[in-house]
């Protein structure tokens, strides 16, 4: 919609924007520090975001475009709004910034000031204010990039008529890059000549460094985010993660933002691609097919076992494995839907694994989000070693049953049948011996640990937040240390037992419609921490809307939730009209008392009337 445009005649609802404010400050902005009258005349979307969540960084990816192309009016500004106890600290926010290349102001709010002032349920959570200081709309989850673009253009539109509108440079100010070897690195591999293979992932390269781990053979890549197969110093990666030797001497690279497997060879330098189109998988899509041409979502490590290349899909929140032989690609075990089941691989829950590491007996992971250690045997059942469920975390040894761990990222298999765990967010090494059902601390003052190999008598640690690898002799006694347990601090909602009416908003944005053409186009998944707080409600259906019964004999709980809908272009002339998903879980504490609401309203996309 061009400037000269009329104003949409459409009257839409406005809520006073609260202020911003976080503890932590201002990040990417030269020093200076802002308010939101020193932003107005301009569209300001608000991205309620934290660094360990995938679904944030892939809404980071989606803002890149709509932030280049409307540079002059639109002013994003992520809000960093932490779930864990390390995502808290001030200086791991400003690594995640540069880390994950975010190029606008980032505010540190540890304390969840303004979370709670813009009533906010879920990472990642946007919301769109006018250039007079309104909030306009709310969107939570993906896929939301195209209605943003939308109302950007309405808005640009509709100001610009009025007067209000002001165009210029945006406060951000990027930081001065740091002359160090490795950046970020996330994954290494030990090369039969010796030598270590590492992501190096904010760099978007591979780099070969020599047996001391620090000298430097070779860069692979051209150090530009893209997508581009050919020769070492012309192929381009897109924040590579897992590495994985195979059998031939190749490696195969999990290219996290391009949604990608690639394979490098060390012989001739070339990378080609393996399986994935360039773009992110989204519910509905083929799970299934040749690998070229089937969609991936966030791969994050690879291991080889049982004769295929499995995949740490951490965007969706399963394992996947590509298949060498037939050139395919498919779902081994999970559902999408986040969390900690174990069972069969079809019916498992995972969130976010991020690590793998195989024997011939297991495949063990990582799964991030709900801190546990799990591994999946040779029949495909899934089993937990180490790790509750998505709100605890901390750092406790001991008996497995009752040990903690804080987003783990790796994990390396040892000689004695134990396991390594890069505990990333409690900086240590950690141990579990499936002997002993006993889990020990092997080191700390380690920095966000991604991974670690073997190699010989050492083991050596990507010490991400450090920018280097880290050798250790495997240590004879584990490391005493002082026990601390955490929960997700997040405010409960205070809801009344008994029946509780459970409101899914979503508007399609202007110009679109729900897609009914196959069937519906919503889908409403709930289930409870305990699974007794629900008495009636649980499950799958197709409306947006549910009546719940609360059991008033749990105090409090979780209440899951995952929504997704799909909307399309409402021009009846177009036989083949563009479609987009739009899709969230949310995890909403909850506590029973009298007083409490019967109504529990959670926006997708727009906002609640």
């Amino acid at each position: 919609m061009s400037e000269s445009s009329p104003a949409p005649t459409t009257r839409r609802a406005r809520v006073r924007a609260p202020e911003l404010t976080g503890k932590g400050g201002w990040l990417n902005t030269g020093g200076n520090q802002y308010t939101l009258a020193d932003l107005r005349g301009r569209i300001v979307i608000l991205d309620f975001w934290t660094f360990c969540c995938i679904n944030c960084l892939h809404v980071l990816d989606e803002l890149r475009e709509l932030e280049a192309k409307h540079r002059d009016t639109v002013v994003i500004i992520g809000v960093h709004s932490p779930k864990f106890v390390h995502e808290a600290e001030h200086q791991a926010v400003v690594d995640a910034v540069e880390r994950y290349g975010v190029e606008h102001p980032v505010l540190d709010d540890p304390e969840l000031a303004t979370w709670k002032q813009y009533a906010v349920r879920a990472w990642p959570t946007l919301v769109v204010i006018d250039p007079e200081g309104y909030v306009v709309a709310q969107h939570a989850g993906e896929g939301h990039a195209h209605a943003l673009a939308k109302l950007v253009e309405e808005l640009e539109a509709e100001h610009a008529a009025k007067g209000t509108l002001r165009r210029g440079d945006g406060p951000y100010v990027a930081p001065e890059p740091e002359p160090t070897t490795l950046r970020f690195p996330g994954k290494a591999l030990l090369l039969p000549s010796g030598n270590f293979l590492v992501s190096d992932t904010t760099r978007h390269q591979l780099v070969e460094l020599a047996a001391d781990g620090e000298s430097v053979v070779r860069r692979i890549g051209s150090g530009a985010r893209g997508f581009a197969d050919g020769a070492a110093e012309d192929a381009a990666f897109n924040e590579p993660q897992g590495l994985a030797l195979l059998d031939d001497g190749a490696v195969v690279v999990a290219d996290t933002v391009n949604h990608a497997l690639r394979r490098f060879d060390p012989a001739t330098g070339r990378i080609t691609t393996l399986a994935g189109t360039g773009r992110q998988w989204m519910q509905g899509e083929a799970t299934e097919g040749p690998a070229r041409e089937v969609n991936l979502s966030s791969p994050w490590d690879v291991a080889w076992w049982q004769g295929r290349v499995w995949i740490a899909m951490a965007g969706v929140h399963q394992l996947w494995a590509y298949d060498p032989a037939d050139g395919t690609v498919s779902v081994t075990a999970g559902t999408t839907n986040e969390g900690l089941v174990d069972g069969p691989g079809a019916e498992a829950w995972f969130a976010q694994p991020s690590g793998l590491a195989a024997t011939p007996e297991r495949l063990w992971l990582a799964d991030s989000e709900t801190s546990a250690l799990r591994w999946v045997d040779p029949d495909g059942q899934v089993h937990t070693a180490v790790g509750t469920g998505l709100f605890d975390f901390g750092h406790r040894d001991g008996a497995a049953g009752q040990a903690l761990l804080q987003h783990p990222l790796g994990v390396t298999a040892l000689p004695d049948g134990s396991v390594a765990v890069s505990d990333t967010y409690n900086h240590a090494l950690r141990r579990y011996d499936p002997a002993t059902g006993e889990v020990t601390t092997l080191a700390t003052d380690l920095r966000e640990p991604s991974d670690a190999v073997l190699a010989g008598e050492d083991i050596v640690v990507v010490e991400s937040a450090r920018h280097r690898l880290t050798r250790l002799r495997l240590p004879e006694e584990a490391v005493r240390v002082e026990a601390v347990a955490h929960r997700t601090q997040r405010a409960a909602t205070e809801v009344a037992p008994g029946a509780l009416r459970l409101d899914v908003i979503f508007q399609a944005p202007a110009g679109q419609k729900l897609d009914t053409r196959y069937g519906p186009s919503t889908r409403l998944l709930v289930s409870a921490t305990p699974p007794e707080l629900l008495l009636d409600g649980e499950g799958a259906g197709t409306d947006l809307a549910r009546d719940l019964e609360l059991n008033p004999a749990v105090s409090e709980g979780v209440l899951h939730v995952s929504a997704m809908a799909a909307s399309c272009d409402d021009d009846p002339a177009n036989e083949y009209p563009a479609c987009h998903v739009h899709q969230q879980d949310w995890g909403v504490p909850v506590r029973l008392a009298d007083t409490g609401t019967d109504r529990l309203p959670l926006v997708l996309a727009g906002l609640d009337a």
